[in-house]
């Protein structure tokens, strides 16, 4: 990972910008991260009933936003139960620290997602 990648996976938050399944519009939400090469790791806590995870099954294409980096991707439910395991261990070794309280049934409860980026959507 260059050292770019690694202020980039340092940042708290990401924002991911999925298309409105009913609208058609671009929704973007903040949400914690892990980025791992050219994947992002999320967790949904409103697992598959979250409105960014609703639009994302209708149209995988999406945009992640870190720091002013922006980048496309597909999204993806992440089934395979090693990847599984990973994003969940990666997501709550990131936060825990910094978090009052237990990650662990966040951990247990939430539907990971994974985001496999493209290139830079804004040339940056």
């Amino acid at each position: 990972m260059s050292a770019d990648d690694a202020a980039l996976a340092a940042e708290s938050f990401c924002y991911l910008t999925t298309t409105g399944r009913v609208s058609g519009k671009p929704h973007t939400i903040e949400i914690w991260f892990v980025l791992e090469a050219r994947t992002v790791y999320l967790l949904s806590g409103g697992g598959d009933r979250s409105d960014w995870v609703r639009n994302l099954r209708r149209t995988p294409e999406v945009s992640v936003r870190i720091r002013d980096q922006a980048m496309g991707g597909h999204a993806r439910m992440v089934e395979d139960p090693t990847e599984d395991e990973h994003a969940r261990d990666a997501l709550v070794a990131k936060y825990q620290a910094g978090y009052d309280g237990s990650l662990a049934g966040w951990r247990r409860r939430s539907l990971p997602i994974a985001v496999d980026l493209d290139v830079p959507v804004d040339g940056a």
